[in-house]
């Protein structure tokens, strides 16, 4: 299991959320280039147990990974 220096921090969008609190994230690939992917990301601890709502165009942070790029948590929702 990675550690937390391990983790890898994206910011991105919600396109859609889909049933157990799960969303699909467009996150953007690389700092400079527009290329962005979508990935499957579900809540965090704190943000389910907080009651914390998610919807559609909400931006969000996102942590990922390095072994599974395609999944991610969401850790904070800006505003």
């Amino acid at each position: 299991m990675p550690q937390k220096d391990d983790v890898i921090i994206a910011n991105g969008v919600v396109t859609e959320t889909l049933p157990n609190t799960m969303f699909r994230v467009k996150v953007d690939v690389g700092a400079g280039t527009e290329e962005s992917k979508i990935i499957l990301a579900v809540l965090g601890g704190r943000m389910r147990k907080y009651y914390i709502q998610i919807l559609p165009g909400d931006k969000v942070r996102v942590e990922m990974s390095p072994y599974d790029l395609e999944r991610g948590r969401i850790v904070y929702r800006d505003k």
